[in-house]
């Protein structure tokens, strides 16, 4: 393999909320038309969000950047425009709008960042999107109390535990909750 067929990672601009069937019709390409020694992965970064729903715990997947599929390819030949013209494709992102035409490779640390990124988000078995802090009014969402209001009063992030101060008959009562029990109002 020459210098030039070095494969790098490019953004393709896609569709937003068609990520995925970008990826599903670029890896259907690469086995059918053999490209794999050109295009050897498509990645949609994603992470994990859990939440509680009827006593449940759900977790959804969430595009981390909408709109964006990453693809390590050797641009040689026909890829650029197999890539460029897979269904639901914008093209590629660039640095420049003249340089349309011309994909620029993401930089190697760019790349560890994203997925990094991605594997941290998929080794952390409960990740929590939003931050909680003392003082902060939250609702409960789950248990006996649920669509209670209450204060938050101490905050554990190794154990994902609040306590929250809950008004019960009119008297505040300390409650310990999961991060997943409540939600932000």
């Amino acid at each position: 393999m020459s210098e030039k067929e070095q494969k790098q990672w490019y953004v393709l601009r896609a569709i937003g909320g068609k990520e995925k069937k970008v990826k599903e019709y670029l890896e259907t390409e690469i086995k059918n038309s053999h490209l794999e020694d050109y295009i050897s992965q498509v990645l949609i970064p994603t992470e994990k969000i859990y939440q509680i729903r009827n006593g449940k715990k759900i977790s959804k997947e969430k595009v981390s950047y909408p709109g964006y599929v990453l693809v390590e390819a050797a641009l040689v030949g026909e890829i650029p425009f197999i890539l460029r013209n897979t269904p639901n494709v914008l093209g590629f992102l660039s640095d420049t709008k003249t340089a349309s035409m011309q994909a620029t490779p993401l930089r190697p640390q760019e790349v560890s960042r994203i997925l990094g990124r991605v594997d941290e988000l998929s080794e952390s078995e409960e990740q929590n999107e939003v931050p909680f802090f003392v003082g902060e009014t939250v609702k409960v969402t789950d248990g006996p109390f649920s669509s209670f209001s209450g204060t938050i009063e101490a905050v554990d992030n190794d154990r994902k535990k609040l306590t929250v101060s809950v008004k019960i008959f009119g008297r505040k009562t300390p409650m310990e909750l999961s991060f997943m029990q409540v939600e932000k109002e």
